[in-house]
């Protein structure tokens, strides 16, 4: 029982210096490793601004598409609204026609 007493804390004292150790290293390593991600993020938000450009390009090219889509819609609805008008015109004075020559 007295061997445990001496040996425990011994034990318990070498696997805490191991384990602060491979803590550092670990600690090292992920400092390596946030570095080569900060210039992968560096270079990728460059790339991005780049292209920022092109997106802006397509956003404008796609806005007046829309717009002539919407003058060229506006346009047939406004086309069939007036033919509607005319053919309902044309079956009012029909119905009328017809209703003076039935009296």
């Amino acid at each position: 029982m007295e061997f445990l007493n001496d040996a425990l804390p011994l034990l318990l004292y070498f696997l805490g210096a191991v384990l602060l150790v491979v803590i550092i290293m670990l600690i090292i390593k992920l400092m390596s490793t946030v570095d080569k991600i900060n210039i992968l993020l560096d270079d990728v938000e460059e790339k991005s601004q780049q292209m920022n450009g092109l997106f802006e390009a397509l956003e404008s090219v796609g806005n007046t598409i829309n717009k002539a889509n919407n003058s060229i819609a506006g346009f047939v609805a406004g086309l069939v609204k007036k033919v509607y008008k005319i053919r309902k015109k044309v079956k009012r004075k029909k119905q009328e026609e017809e209703m003076d020559e039935d009296e």
